[in-house]
């Protein structure tokens, strides 16, 4: 049986600016926004391929505040509300856009009469390795990265762990810490600490 190997988190700030400039200069806004949606919203890559414009837009076109998603593994209902980074990327996208209807994916596959699904897991982890292997990231990296990265900056920037894991629907705070890396960290920092 194939075991998938251990994803990391992007803990490096430039680095993922750097991702995101790279695919700016390359004219992938729709890989842009599937990114930066995956480190702002902390949506497993399942529930981000899925979207459709009528999810994130209203009728006239306007952005949404907020989004409500299903989650495909939990089945709960999510609530979220979209920041900066995502509502540029949204327009970014929007204007390169040619023409959509609010009942299309949002993330429709290129392929040959591919905009009747969106892109698959295995084109979204492709896109991610590609843009971070140029990047200069050296760690593993996968779609789970995304959702991995939104929790660890979560949580260096003040996010009380109890409520990340509610964000991030895990069973326990021990969970999500083993989750976004910080458990190794810490332990490490720890050995680090004693030179005796």
């Amino acid at each position: 049986m194939l075991k998938m190997r251990e994803v990391s988190p992007i803990k490096d700030v430039e680095k993922i600016r750097d991702v995101k400039n790279l695919m700016v200069d390359h004219g992938d806004f729709r890989d842009l926004l599937i990114f930066t949606l995956g480190i702002n919203a902390g949506l497993r890559i399942s529930d981000i391929l899925k979207l459709k414009w009528e999810d994130v837009l209203y009728e006239n076109g306007k952005i949404r505040e907020e989004v409500l998603v299903k989650e495909k593994k939990t089945g709960k209902t999510k609530k979220f509300p979209l920041n900066d980074a995502v509502i540029d990327s949204i327009k970014a996208y929007i204007k390169k856009m040619q023409s959509f209807e609010m009942e299309d994916w949002i993330f429709p596959s290129r392929k040959k009469n591919g905009g009747l699904k969106p892109i698959s897991r295995i084109a979204a982890w492709q896109m991610i390795n590609k843009y971070c292997k140029s990047a200069g990231i050296k760690e593993n990296v996968g779609t789970h990265t995304l959702r991995k990265t939104f929790g660890y900056h979560q949580y260096k920037n003040g996010t009380d762990i109890a409520m990340l894991q509610k964000m991030l629907n895990h069973s326990s705070p021990k969970i999500t810490l083993r989750y976004i890396g910080i458990e190794r960290e810490e332990m490490n920092e720890r050995y680090k600490s004693v030179n005796l």
